[in-house]
């Protein structure tokens, strides 16, 4: 069945006229009818069946008909940061990050990005909240990811989490293999984590110096070094084997 969000609070045998962009898509793209039934998830992240109940020009009106068991997210909430990248990149890895169950998606710049946002980064980060839904209705997410920009890694460094990783090849290279496995069996269900990326230029030994001063362990992500829009998926895929699949 077809998923989507709604920004409202839904009931059990509630009616609902559902907003523009998704009676567009029933209506005009998928050429829905009348008892057609899809996903809908309200405010509460919730998982509802719901069944169309009039079609009138491009609205769409449908009946919250039965409440779903249903709950895909990662027992830790994760925080990915992300070094600002060339080109699609980060359309890329908010994307694969989504299917992969992150929870927030932050870009920022770093000593070694070559881009700069600047004044496109606020239209940047629209984009990719568009992304992020397009994305978490496609795996079916309780939760769509948010996504944000911040002007440096020092605006991270005060933040609450209760686990703080910085993905650091130097690390990887000497064969440190332990940080990530010791971290994730820190946490229980709900613990936030944070993971730091470099872009294309890594991770400069200043800032490395910074986040480890503000409680930012060094880890290893295997023996190979991977780009920078590989390596996010890398950890968010590590996080779902060890918390989920183990």
């Amino acid at each position: 069945m077809q998923h989507y969000f709604v920004d409202q609070p839904l009931t059990i045998g509630q009616s609902i006229d559902l907003p523009q962009n998704i009676s567009r898509h029933l209506g005009k793209v998928l050429r829905a009818e009348v008892g057609d039934h899809f996903e809908l998830v309200g405010q509460n992240h919730h998982v509802y069946e719901a069944q169309i109940s009039r079609l009138l020009g491009n609205q769409v009106a449908a009946d919250i008909i039965k409440s779903l068991d249903k709950n895909v997210e990662l027992p830790v909430n994760v925080t990915i940061v992300s070094g600002l990248s060339k080109g699609n990149k980060p359309e890329w890895i908010v994307q694969k990050a989504t299917e992969l169950g992150v929870l927030h998606v932050i870009f920022l710049p770093m000593d070694w990005s070559i881009v700069k946002w600047d004044q496109k980064a606020a239209k940047k980060i629209t984009r990719l909240s568009e992304v992020a839904l397009s994305a978490a209705e496609q795996s079916h997410r309780n939760v769509v990811p948010t996504v944000e920009y911040l002007s440096g890694l020092t605006e991270l460094y005060h933040r609450d989490f209760d686990v703080r990783l910085v993905a650091y090849e130097e690390s990887a290279k000497r064969g440190e293999e332990t940080n990530l496995v010791k971290a994730v069996r820190q946490t229980t269900t709900g613990s936030s984590m944070v993971a730091v990326f470099g872009p294309e230029g890594g991770v400069s030994p200043v800032e490395i110096s910074g986040l480890v001063d503000h409680g930012f362990v060094l880890a290893g992500l295997g023996p190979r070094i991977m780009r920078t829009e590989t390596a996010p998926l890398y950890f968010l895929s590590a996080i779902s084997t060890l918390t989920e699949l183990i």
